[in-house]
């Protein structure tokens, strides 16, 4: 064998070994975990052949602790890029069979290099977290090394989309990397996140938890709004992270691809016209109206089972990419509460960065009042939404159905917040506050005066009638221009994708500034 085919036979069986990661023992107690190693996640995601890895021989460099016995190739972390459904992507995957996962300052360094060419080349990037945190033994080199990689998630944000699978533990300063990515998959009884685990939460508070209620997905997919999503399965997750690929562009400088439908932009829906109940303080469910409107009835929700009485997600209209947002009149009547306010802004902000237009459906009663709210700071969070419409220059459809009233009509992509397109069903109330309120405080000195019980009845209804005809319709609106239409609702489809089409070559450009204060 020539010194050429030795130095081959070298590097095929390194290659091999390095793709072992911590050795068949780790990859088996992974696999009965019931969790799938780095490489075989990174197979799952990516197109066929289409992964092209880098630094797969870098090692640590760390000598304390008897850490210069232990080297493995790649270092605890496999990264690269490919392609998903045809589109280039950059990756990394933390590989839990080395070292935990854990962080170390090479590891750091080749997540750092392919956010870095995410970056340069304009394309998204996935990380796919599995690790045990910073690598105690380096110390301060692997704190240093979340730094870098934070910095990076910064810079790269409203830049090119970022998405983290959490697949396993991210605990400490780890879990700040994903924080600060676009959109959070969870697996259940698998992946948990927290800043401090159960052990160190008894010592500190004496309360006693397990990890999954501390920080597990479904803690983080219902309670705290961390996780977007929480998947069932591995495989579910990561379609998940695929499918949300498909409604975004690759960088902040492009659109979103279009997806060719055979769903006619004419199509109508008769049943829509009969969907608001005759008694206004009656529900209907939002989700019967965006399946209606959008193609095939095909509508990707993002943080589904989290403040549940708004609904965001993205859908297609005539084959382009929008952004839902819609009050959900089935939960608390569709009101704006904190988490609602910030599920929504966050939304919003994230589809003007990345130019995806905005579709919103309005039937909002107000926000939620009491002192948990305001104590929580409602006003704040709430200004987070005005602020998002307010802010974003993408093309803006906004469809009153029902109530929009006082601050929360303002807030839900109004015509003063620089609303494109306003258009409103004829069912659509459009006031400061609703009837019954209304005449509380501008009658109540006059029914508080009758003295015969069924008369102060009759003149308190009359006085709600003559309010309801006054205001509670979207003429008044639209006699002042801030409704530009009144729509029949079995029409909505065919209106909102024309209005898109009309705002397709829309320019409108922020004044320049340093960067914004936004109300956080």
């Amino acid at each position: 064998m020539s010194i050429q085919q030795e130095k081959i036979k070298e590097l095929v069986e390194r290659r091999a070994k390095a793709r072992m990661g911590g050795g068949q023992k780790r990859i088996d107690a992974q696999h009965q975990k019931g969790k799938y190693t780095a490489r075989e996640r990174i197979a799952m995601l990516l197109d066929e052949g289409s992964f092209e890895e880098y630094d797969m021989f870098v090692q640590h460099r760390c000598t304390n602790f008897g850490m210069d016995k232990t080297h493995y190739d790649g270092d605890g972390v496999v990264t690269g890029h490919g392609t998903i459904d045809g589109r280039s992507v950059y990756i990394f995957a933390q590989d839990f069979t080395v070292s935990g996962g854990s962080l170390s300052e090479t590891m750091a360094q080749k997540i750092c290099k392919v956010m870095d060419m995410a970056m340069k080349n304009g394309a998204p990037c996935i990380g796919l977290n599995d690790s045990g945190g910073a690598r105690i033994q380096e110390g301060i080199c692997a704190l240093a090394g979340f730094g870098e990689i934070f910095q990076r998630n910064i810079m790269s944000s409203g830049v090119i989309p970022q998405i983290s699978g959490i697949f396993g533990p991210c605990a400490g300063g780890a879990v700040y990397s994903p924080a600060l990515t676009d959109f959070n998959i969870m697996v259940k009884n698998t992946s948990y996140m927290f800043l401090t685990g159960p052990g160190v939460v008894k010592t500190v508070t004496g309360e006693v938890v397990s990890q999954e209620d501390l920080g597990g997905a479904s803690v983080h997919s219902t309670k705290s709004g961390v996780a977007h999503f929480a998947a069932d399965t591995e495989e579910e997750g990561l379609q998940i992270i695929k499918d949300i690929l498909s409604f975004i562009p690759q960088n902040n400088m492009e659109e979103a691809p279009v997806v060719p439908t055979d769903d006619p932009v004419s199509r109508v829906d008769d049943a829509l016209n009969e969907i608001i109940p005759d008694n206004p303080n009656k529900p209907y469910d939002m989700y019967r109206v965006i399946g209606s409107i959008v193609d095939d009835g095909k509508f990707l929700e993002i943080h589904k089972n989290y403040a549940k009485n708004i609904i965001i997600g993205f859908a297609h209209m005539n084959g382009r990419s929008v952004g839902i947002v819609a009050n959900q009149p089935k939960i608390l009547a569709g009101v704006l509460d904190i988490n609602a306010s910030r599920k929504a802004a966050r939304f919003v902000r994230f589809c003007d960065a990345f130019n995806i237009p905005l579709v919103t459906l309005v039937d909002v009663p107000g926000f939620l009042c009491g002192t948990q709210q305001e104590y929580g700071g409602i006003i704040v969070h709430g200004a987070k939404l005005l602020y998002a419409y307010g802010e974003a220059t993408v093309p803006k459809v906004t469809v009153t159905l029902r109530k929009s009233y006082g601050g929360s009509h303002i807030v839900m992509s109004c015509k003063q917040l620089r609303g494109d397109i306003n258009y409103a069903w004829p069912s659509a109330n459009i006031a400061v506050m609703g009837a019954e309120g209304a005449v509380e405080v501008l009658y109540s000195k006059e029914i508080k005066a009758i003295e015969d019980p069924e008369e102060k009845k009759r003149v308190a209804e009359e006085k709600k009638t003559e309010y309801n005809d006054l205001f509670c319709n979207p003429y008044q609106a639209a006699k002042y221009g801030y409704i530009d239409d009144v729509i029949e609702p079995r029409n909505t489809r065919f209106r909102v994708i024309r209005a898109l089409e009309q705002l397709a070559g829309k320019k409108v450009v922020n004044p320049a500034k340093k960067h914004d204060n936004l109300p956080l």
